[in-house]
């Protein structure tokens, strides 16, 4: 049998040649897209040998965060029995601190007792190092009233020390809420109108909030996981309220409480809130606008406006003492 015999025998010239050109086509198209996707071997062994990298240093590291914990715990269990043989913790205002924490950001039993720790030591160990500075090695040459009132201020000061910080820490945590607090109703609104649920919304924002505003989603996620395990619902979003001490997150909180119970639209309620606390944003803005011609007034006079007289004055009162020079001579 030849190869003749195969082919068919009503075909021409024309449909061998159009055969060829087709398969042509085909093994050119192959040789050009294996072309243009050949790949670097040199990128997936770099690859392997970043990712064998990233393990070593893992293993090298957890040791190490296991020795930096365990001294952690070390040092915490030691404030801890201070705190405790001081009866500190049950004392009433240890709920106030708790909450003052919280606030602050700060939820863990371990920061309450370093707080409560550090209230304690830091007067005595301040006011020790101020009594050896003052009166032992003399180094401020003070008369006797005032190194004593100067000593008394170091243990004031350093009484009140763990209240400032706590309380800068809640101030500029509830300024980067107040800003991120519009941006996240609208991720509410949204999530309310593709039909999820409070929890489920709350979860929905904190993950996307997680990179803008870390603040805002810690506690949208703590709400949303209390939503879920708590018995009365009202008391998680309460909680929200009494963790971050702000009006319109309370203006928030009002609204979700409302929407439990009596069933209003919840989209609508926080498109409302979301425009207000915008327009809140936008007027506070325009008002440190307003503030700034007056906070310049200082450095103006102080700083710029001298400059400028030397610079337009400065050649003027040269050329006259010149001129007086030469009268004399």
């Amino acid at each position: 049998m030849s190869l003749t015999s195969l082919l068919p025998t009503n075909w021409g010239i024309q449909d061998y040649i159009t055969i060829l050109v087709g398969v042509t086509a085909f093994l050119t198209v192959l040789a050009v897209w294996n072309t243009a996707i050949v790949r670097d071997p040199m990128r997936s062994r770099i690859k392997a040998l970043a990712e064998r990298r990233d393990h070593m240093r893992a293993g090298f590291m957890a040791p190490q965060r296991r020795e930096r914990r365990t001294q952690r715990e070390k040092s915490v269990g030691i404030m801890r029995q201070v705190v405790k043989r001081m009866n500190l913790m049950r004392s009433q205002s240890s709920q106030r601190i708790v909450q003052k924490l919280a606030e602050a950001g700060w939820r863990s039993k371990d920061s309450v007792v370093v707080y409560l720790f550090f209230k304690l030591i830091l007067p005595i160990l301040v006011g020790v190092v101020a009594t050896v500075m003052l009166f032992g090695l003399g180094m401020f040459d003070l008369k006797p009233l005032m190194r004593i009132a100067a000593a008394i201020g170091s243990v004031l000061l350093a009484a009140i020390a763990p209240d400032i910080l706590v309380k800068n820490k809640t101030t500029k945590r509830q300024a980067e809420i107040r800003k991120a607090l519009p941006d996240a109703l609208d991720l509410l609104v949204i999530c309310a109108e593709a039909g999820l649920t409070v929890d489920a919304a709350l979860s929905k924002v904190a993950r996307e909030m997680a990179k803008s505003c870390d603040e805002l989603a810690d506690e949208f996620s703590l709400t949303a996981v209390e939503l879920g395990f708590l018995t009365n619902r009202r008391q998680a979003l309460e909680n929200l309220s009494r963790r971050v001490d702000m009006p319109a997150l309370r203006g928030v909180v009002t609204t979700l409480i409302q929407t439990e119970r009596y069933g209003t639209p919840l989209s609508q309620s926080l498109r409302v809130l979301s425009a207000e606390f915008r327009n809140e944003r936008l007027m506070r803005a325009e008002e440190k606008a307003a503030r700034l011609p007056a906070v310049l007034t200082v450095p103006l006079i102080c700083f710029i406006l001298p400059a400028l007289f030397i610079v337009l004055i400065g050649p003027a009162i040269l050329k006259v003492m010149d001129n007086f020079v030469h009268m004399n001579m």
